[in-house]
């Protein structure tokens, strides 16, 4: 229990913003905060009912004035802020366009593209400096596989027809429509479903937003993986060898058994555990590999 006199944990989230210059060299974004002056990567508090991943893509907005496509979640910090416990996670975020009218000049007066080294001489904060090193140790160019459950559905018991329409319930519906904040970041550009009612129904409101076209395939349902278990294995084998930053959305008895196989016994050990609905894995690839995975909640609702 928390004491009247304990002070909360302040959440917060942001990036390491790179790009690669004209000669393939890494450059980090380091922002100047007139307010505090100090020189930083940048980052915000989560904004109430905010995924700390959407905190991140919004601050990195705001801050470099860049839109930006995430990688791997790279590291935690923890320090106290004007006495209170704040808690900061980090990704890697490549630049994409620069938008017009941002950053506020209140909030950053200064924006400079740095070498990884110069970087870390510049950023102020001790913090700062090791979260570019966790960078520098995941590297680049990674494209993301993930692996969402369907969200919220109505209980087998509660529904006589068919397994495979069975549809979401309120709750899930809300979820679904919760989703594009969270996915957005991560620059999809295929979304695969299993044919199963909640599956599509889970996708479809996120699909429509960015445009996607969804792709059924009975190969990621639960029937399918009872008639063979290795054809879902193989379908998110090809999607990771394509390289092509896509969305899965399939079931629980599945999603840990397909990473169990894909990352190995050893490292999957932190995420052997069920998928609550709406939550999902994120498979960082690079050449047809694993090299991180994330664990993302569901979309408070």
């Amino acid at each position: 229990m928390v004491k009247e006199t304990d002070n909360p944990l302040i959440q917060a989230a942001g990036a390491v913003l790179w790009r690669k210059s004209d000669n393939s060299q890494i450059e980090i974004a380091v922002i100047h905060r007139p307010r505090y002056d100090d020189w930083s990567i940048p980052k915000g508090k989560v904004e109430n009912n905010e995924s700390h991943i959407a905190t991140a893509y919004r601050e990195v907005l705001e801050e470099t004035g860049y839109t930006s496509t995430f990688g791997p979640e790279i590291g935690v910090v923890v320090y106290k802020l004007e006495g209170a416990p704040k808690e900061v996670r980090y990704w890697a975020a490549q630049a994409s366009d620069i938008q017009e009218g941002s950053p506020n000049p209140e909030e950053v007066d200064q924006l400079e593209w740095l070498s990884p080294k110069l970087a870390k001489e510049r950023l102020t904060n001790k913090d700062d400096r090791k979260i570019v090193d966790y960078f520098l140790e995941f590297g680049t160019d990674t494209f993301p596989i993930i692996l969402l459950r369907h969200a919220k559905a109505l209980k087998r018991t509660e529904w006589s027809g068919d397994d495979g329409d069975r549809p979401l319930e309120h709750k899930g519906q809300l979820q679904a429509k919760r989703l594009l904040p969270i996915y957005l970041p991560y620059g999809i550009k295929e979304v695969h479903t299993s044919d199963a009612l909640r599956c599509t129904e889970t996708v479809q409101p996120m699909t429509r937003a960015i445009e996607i076209t969804p792709i059924f395939s009975a190969d990621l349902s639960e029937y399918g993986y009872e008639k063979d278990k290795e054809v879902s294995l193989d379908y998110i084998q090809d999607l990771m060898n394509r390289g092509i930053p896509a969305l899965v959305c399939s079931h629980n008895p599945i999603i840990p058994k397909l990473v169990k196989k894909l990352v190995g016994k050893k490292y999957f050990k932190s995420m052997d555990r069920e998928l609550e609905p709406a939550q999902a894995i994120i498979l960082h690839c690079r050449a047809g590999e694993v090299i991180a995975c994330d664990w993302i909640d569901e979309p408070i609702v």
